[in-house]
């Protein structure tokens, strides 16, 4: 895990080990392809980080398929929304959040002036009223 996200397996066991959590790993014919945590942020919402699918494996579905998985975690939790921060930049990020229900939302966290036009604040019920099964 380290090489997608510079951070070694011991410390992402123990940031990610809780019910609350989860960190999920995507294998393509058993080779690590993506992943994808939820994180609590509040007594209300939880985050999505570390969405990642490597280069080599893009356009496979993975991604739909890692979100899929993860709004299934969601919905075991105490929790009712989920937020995402991503950039403007992540042109495939935001919209494959948008296909599942996330709209933008203001800012969740104090970001620097410098950078705020690129950055983008996304959420949407845990419980959409709509089909997440796409």
């Amino acid at each position: 895990m380290a090489f997608f996200h510079g951070e070694g397996d011991d410390a992402l066991a123990a940031k990610y080990s809780l019910d609350d959590a989860p960190f999920l790993l995507a294998r393509w014919h058993g080779e690590p392809a993506g992943c994808i945590a939820l994180e609590p942020f509040d007594e209300i919402a939880a985050e999505i980080h570390k969405f990642y699918v490597a280069s080599p494996f893009r356009g496979r579905g993975i991604g739909r398929a890692l979100m899929q998985a993860i709004l299934a975690e969601a919905i075991k939790g105490p929790r009712s929304m989920l937020l995402v921060h991503t950039t403007v930049y992540m042109r495939s990020a935001v919209t494959l959040y948008e296909a599942f229900g996330f709209a933008r939302c203001r800012p969740f966290r104090d970001i620097p002036d410098a950078i705020r036009q690129t950055e983008v604040f996304m959420s949407r019920p845990i419980r959409a009223a709509r089909d997440d099964s796409h």
